[in-house]
């Protein structure tokens, strides 16, 4: 694990008070060209909704939300979730959504350090099974290959960029052993 941060688990509470935060780590994501389901410009607003959406997913305990802190400020510069609720004949499975790091804190382990939590998390959870997907070509594509993610194939036109413009996703998974 990266030894800036720590990664820690927000209870609904937690997730509600971070909601500033995390839209920023988010908005700077974007602004960085990341296709994280948003266009450009994302202002703090709709950042701040998306934000309360994933509080009230941790609340109903539909998901899980971890976040990577900087250890001198204190600042959230990472953040990843794991999707519990899944159809009845999949309970075994999770999807790990949102795996966002700040600019600022890239190539210090800190993607690396969320996955790792992200793995445990859905484990401690009862899953077996997990499924992501990114963009083609990118870094956390190189990220999720490193750290023991299987390629599961290449969807072509899948979403825009936040500027426009098609990109192409790569769909991931991961056995993980049973807790």
């Amino acid at each position: 694990m990266s030894e800036h941060v720590t990664i820690s688990q927000l209870s609904p509470g937690e997730a509600r008070e971070q909601i500033g935060a995390l839209a920023s780590v988010l908005i700077d994501c974007v602004e960085g060209g990341a296709s994280v389901s948003f266009m450009l410009p994302l202002t703090q607003e709709r950042a701040n909704a998306f934000w309360q959406g994933v509080a009230e997913g941790v609340a109903a305990g539909e998901r899980i939300l971890l976040v990577a802190r900087d250890q001198s400020s204190g600042e959230i510069v990472g953040t990843v979730q794991v999707v519990l609720t899944q159809p009845e004949n999949q309970p075994h499975r999770a999807d790990i959504a949102k795996m966002l790091v700040h600019r600022k804190a890239r190539k210090q382990g800190v993607g690396a350090a969320l996955m790792r939590a992200a793995e445990d998390a859905a484990r401690r959870a009862g899953k077996t099974v997990l499924v992501l997907d990114t963009v083609t070509g990118g870094d956390a594509e190189r990220l999720y290959e490193r750290v023991g993610w299987t390629r599961s194939g290449v969807i072509p036109n899948y979403a825009l960029w936040p500027h426009g413009g098609f990109c192409d996703t790569t769909v991931f998974y991961k056995q993980i052993p049973a807790a």
